[in-house]
């Protein structure tokens, strides 16, 4: 998938998963079980079947739990290597602090606590075909308003965010995974804890910021009432890696 060199991603793992304390009291998010498996582990399937060879795994929070588990990542066929953040640095703080482990100009970058059937070789060549600085996946919903909307123009690009508990019911949300060119972690200031979603993608509406709307399935486990419905319904987190 990738031109001239390897197709990396980021995976950002590092949460503590406060909000899923009540029904995972030992494990931290990213390794909570459905079906066997850490979640995480679907996430690093989903991307080894759309190409990915290389994934940095940002990690925090009993971090130890992850590293043991998944180690070089030998087995799924993936390199893995591993950001570790002693303090917390939000979402674009984690991906600023990996920096020295990508060398790919444009890479994939992965929520570690939800997942979305999306075509990633798609969202790759959509990047590239545009020039963009960043391209989110963007997932239909029935009920924006727990996650915030966004908006996009007929060319596919970014020209609105909606903050959560505002907004329309139906229509396209921010799923968590992106491509970025390797110019934006110039727009990250280092050693700083940064929101990717507040502080860095609202910049960039008119600035190279686009979204590729999908029908695909998406999940996110941040909350116990869609954890639990998952690990009592896997199947289609099941087909989404098959």
């Amino acid at each position: 998938m990738a031109e001239g060199g390897t197709t990396q991603a980021l995976i950002l793992a590092g949460g503590a998963g406060t909000r899923l304390r009540p029904v995972l009291t030992e494990l931290n998010k990213p390794m909570a079980p459905v079906a066997d498996r850490p979640f995480l582990e679907y996430l690093l399937l989903q991307l080894k079947k759309h190409g990915v060879e290389a994934v940095t795994l940002c990690v925090g929070y009993k971090a130890d739990l992850i590293q043991s588990y998944f180690g070089t990542g030998e087995p799924w066929g993936l390199r893995l290597s591993y950001s570790h953040e002693t303090d917390f640095l939000g979402t674009g703080g984690a991906i600023k602090r990996a920096e020295s482990l990508i060398q790919a100009e444009c890479f994939f970058v992965l929520n570690g606590d939800s997942l979305f059937d999306s075509d990633l070789r798609t969202l790759m060549r959509c990047h590239r075909e545009t020039n963009a600085l960043a391209t989110l996946a963007l997932a239909y919903v029935e009920d924006t308003r727990r996650y915030g909307a966004v908006g996009v123009d007929a060319a596919g690009r970014v020209v609105s965010f909606v903050e959560k508990g505002k907004g329309h019911a139906q229509g396209l949300i921010n799923a968590g995974v992106y491509v970025f060119s390797r110019e934006l972690l110039d727009l990250i200031p280092d050693r700083q804890a940064v929101s990717l979603e507040h502080d860095i993608l609202p910049r960039l509406i008119g600035r190279g910021l686009y979204g590729l709307p999908s029908h695909g399935y998406f999940v996110d486990i941040g909350v116990p009432d869609d954890y639990l419905g998952l690990r009592s319904n896997p199947s289609h987190l099941l087909s989404a890696v098959e």
